[in-house]
Parts: structure tokens; sequence; C-alpha cells
């Protein structure tokens, strides 16, 4: 009698064993219930399989949230979970379930910084971010910098202007070290392949010199011609006599109209009083504005004005000049 109950028991637990490898495996392949526009789930930092598992549940997205935790030990992903935010495609299987989330493939979210930006500018951009974490007590350059581990060093022109792709939770003191980082990696590695007889003595002075470039001309073609000019002046000992550099110097005081009375103001940016480079940059130049200022276009030019479309006439003269201001500047 007991022999037999033990047979019946063993037979009745084969039935079960076999109906349950088949209804993990019908789980493992049948899709969650995600919307045809797909569906974006944030895992917490800290969190389980189980805690995801009840949540997506909750959600109405997941049926048999144990399952889905036996799924992730058999594969050995439970412990190997990201935290972030995923999107889920219609037709997820919780097998590609447990692939996304233990990828660490998260959603990337952007945020330009633009080529010519102030620091002011720059910064912002970073607090008006809507997914960035703002952990900054202050936007002041001092707070900044040494938030980012640089304390001392003037901000201006120090980060990278590019489109940087960055997952949920990231704060904007990892963004701005980044930022800082890839300036002063490409700043190092362009100084080190720069044109030799350049009068700059450092890769700082050639990053102030490329502001001054990316704030005078947008059209591309013509940044090496105007770092040519600049250059040569810097070379003859000739003062640099460029607006934006007065302008920054103004600070708050500049209304949009630069003035006759604005050039003669000296400050510590004022180029038509003082000789040389600016004693910092004055915005935050791409990196062509970087190339053009360690590369400058070959020629005598010594002179540029705008022509009013945004493009210059260049002169190699003080005659030739200032026909072209009295025929594109003083005209108009």
């Amino acid at each position: 009698m007991g022999f037999r109950f033990l047979g019946l028991a063993v037979v009745a637990l084969s039935f079960v064993a076999a109906w349950f490898i088949m209804d993990l495996q019908a789980f493992r392949q049948n899709p969650l219930s995600v919307p045809e526009q797909g569906i974006t789930i944030v895992v917490e930092p800290g969190s389980t399989l189980k805690s995801i598992a009840a949540r997506l549940e909750q959600q109405q997205l997941l049926e048999k949230p144990a399952y889905l935790v036996l799924l992730g030990r058999y594969r050995r992903l439970d412990s190997r979970i990201k935290a972030g935010e995923f999107h889920l495609e219609t037709g997820t299987t919780p097998e590609q379930l447990l692939e996304q989330l233990s990828s660490g493939k998260v959603i990337q979210h952007q945020l330009t910084l633009i080529e010519g930006d102030t620091f002011k500018e720059m910064m912002q951009r970073v607090r008006q971010d809507p997914v960035m974490v703002q952990t900054l007590e202050s936007t002041d350059p001092d707070t900044v910098m040494a938030a980012i581990g640089f304390p001392g060093l003037h901000p201006e022109g120090r980060f990278l202007p590019e489109t940087y792709h960055f997952p949920r939770g990231t704060s904007d003191v990892e963004f701005l070290s980044r930022a800082y980082l890839d300036m002063e990696t490409f700043l190092r590695n362009s100084w080190a392949e720069r044109d030799k007889d350049l009068p700059l003595k450092t890769p700082y002075e050639a990053l102030i010199l490329a502001s001054i470039v990316e704030k005078e001309t947008g059209v591309p073609s013509e940044r090496a011609r105007i770092a040519g000019v600049f250059v040569r002046r810097l070379k003859k000992g000739m003062k640099l006599q460029t607006d934006p550099t007065v302008i920054y110097g103004m600070g708050d005081n500049f209304d949009g109209d630069i003035r006759f009375r604005d050039l003669r103001t000296d400050t510590p940016y004022n180029t038509y009083t003082r000789f040389g480079l600016p004693p910092t940059p004055i915005a935050m130049p791409g990196k062509d504005a970087i190339l053009a200022a360690l590369h400058p276009a070959p020629g005598s030019e010594l002179y540029f004005v705008s022509k009013g479309d945004g493009s210059h006439h260049f002169s190699s003269t003080l005659a030739e000049h200032n026909r072209a201001v009295d025929q594109f500047q003083r005209k108009r």
C-alpha cells in the first residue's frame, strides 16, 4: 500500500514538475503587457528584482512576478540588475526584460553646450535641464570649480561645447566634470600638434585666442583666416582690437550696442586699450575654433571688417581696411 502511494506521489510530482516547466517556458516567451507606444520604467539604485517584479505587476505589465524572480536567479541575472531608466518596447518578453535590466542599456538624455556661450549662459542651460540632478548650491564660478575639483581656476572657456548624452540620475557636477575633462583632453592633444611658430606660450593662451575666434565669426571657413589675422598682430606687437573682448569686459553694462566710448574705457579685456591677449577666454570655443587658433591660415591680412551678412572683408593694409570700413560699416 505504502509503495503504491509513493508511486502515485512520484507520478503526481512528475506531472506537476512537467506542468511547471511548460508554464515557465510559456512565461519566458510570452510578451509583457506593454502598450503599443512602449513604456518607460525607472529602476532606483538598490532595487531588487523582486521589488521590480512587484512594481511591474502593480502597473499591470507583468503576470506571475515570482516567475520573473525565479528566471532571473536561474539565469544568474538577478544580482546584475542596473539602476537607471529603461524603455520597454511592445513585444518585450520577460527574458528580454532581464537582459535589458542587466545590460545597463538605459535611456540616454542629451544636453548641448553651445559654441560661443559664456560660462553664465552654459550654467543656465545646465540649471534648466529637466533630467539632470541639481546638487550645486550656487552657479557662481568659485562654487562650480571647487565642486568639480579645480578650485581657484577661472571657468570661462574651460568646458567643451558638444552634445552630451547621459542617463537619468546624472548630477550637474558629474556632467560639468565630464565637459571640463573633455576640453582638457582635446586642448592638450591639439596643442601637441600645433604649428611651431605661434606666438602662444601655453595651451591656455591658445584657448583664449580660440574663444576670440569663436566669437568673431559664425562662418566656419573664416575661422583659420581670422586666427591668422590675430596671430600676425600678436607677432607684430599690434593690439588685437576685437569688439567681443570689449563686450565681455563690460559685463552686465553691455546693452546690445557697443559705442566709441566703450572702446576707450579700459578694462582687463579691452583689446583696444591693452596689448596682447585678454586674461581669460571670453566664451566656450568649439573644436574648430581651437584648431584654427593652433593652425592659422597663412597670409598677410592684418585687418577685417564685418560685411553685415556674417562674413568679413579682409585687408592687408590700413588704407585698404579704411576703405572697407567705409563700404561696409560707415555707410550702413
